[in-house]
């Protein structure tokens, strides 16, 4: 029986160097299964940045005695579910799974990256953040009530905060597949998304923020191919410009 896996990593930073200190997961089974907490502190071997304490709050004291990230029971217990059979679902994937390979973790399991699906299954909404639609969706009028089951606290940008959002998001996104898509069935279909890049409508940055994409590789042609070669651009940007450039 497949298990879902739905995580969520705080860091001493976003850059190549930085590492995980905090790994936050709950382990969903069948409906009557009792649903997993993993929810741990580990150090890291280099300081936190002021920036990321700004973001998540941990500080240096919260991490005094706490083990690497590799000798948590919460790391050697997700290292046991890291099978193909199994269910990997975070917000914005790519980050925490390249957070994990640097502690030596190869996900094996099947990805469902909600921040890619959201893209696809809401392209109208203004943001595609866990913290907008947890509020836009109004999932914070039940989070206090799924937290009390779990004896979980809420906190914005706190691991296992955000796992139990996401939780309560994905129940969303999988009422809009069972919507768009009735025939099939709603995990698969995440996964395919996962797998397929988005194509971009509006800039939400730099001189042609607000700014529909394909209206301004008619007039500004020039700026997109600049782009491709000048910025770093994440994979549905990338086959964006591709896209309209070819």
């Amino acid at each position: 029986m497949s298990k879902f896996v739905i995580l969520d990593t705080e860091t001493t930073g976003a850059a190549e160097e930085d590492r995980i200190i905090q790994l936050g997961f709950m382990v969903l089974g069948r409906p009557k299964d009792p649903i997993e907490v993993h929810n741990e502190f580990c150090t890291a071997p280099l300081d936190i940045k002021i920036e990321a304490m700004e973001v998540h709050g941990i500080t240096p004291d919260m991490l005094v005695g706490k083990p690497v990230c590799t000798q948590t029971a919460a790391f050697g217990r997700l290292m046991e579910l890291n099978s193909g059979e199994n269910y990997m679902i975070i917000h914005n994937a790519k980050f925490d799974l390249d957070m994990l390979s640097k502690e030596g973790f190869e996900n094996q399991m099947q990805v469902i990256d909600t921040l890619r699906c959201a893209k696809h299954l809401f392209p109208n909404a203004a943001a595609h953040r866990l913290q907008y639609f947890r509020y836009e969706m109004g999932l914070y009028k039940d989070e206090e009530a799924e937290a009390a089951k779990h004896n979980i606290v809420i906190k914005a940008h706190d691991a296992i905060g955000d796992v139990l959002v996401l939780k309560l998001f994905v129940s969303k996104l999988v009422e809009a597949i069972k919507n768009q898509f009735p025939e099939l069935n709603p995990m698969q279909k995440l996964v395919e998304l996962t797998q397929t890049p988005v194509m971009i409508q509006t800039f939400n940055f730099g001189k042609h923020k607000g700014k529909r994409i394909a209206d301004v590789a008619r007039e500004d042609a020039g700026y997109l191919a600049w782009m491709q070669k000048s910025m770093d651009l994440d994979e549905d940007m990338t086959y964006t410009l591709k896209q309209l450039l070819s």
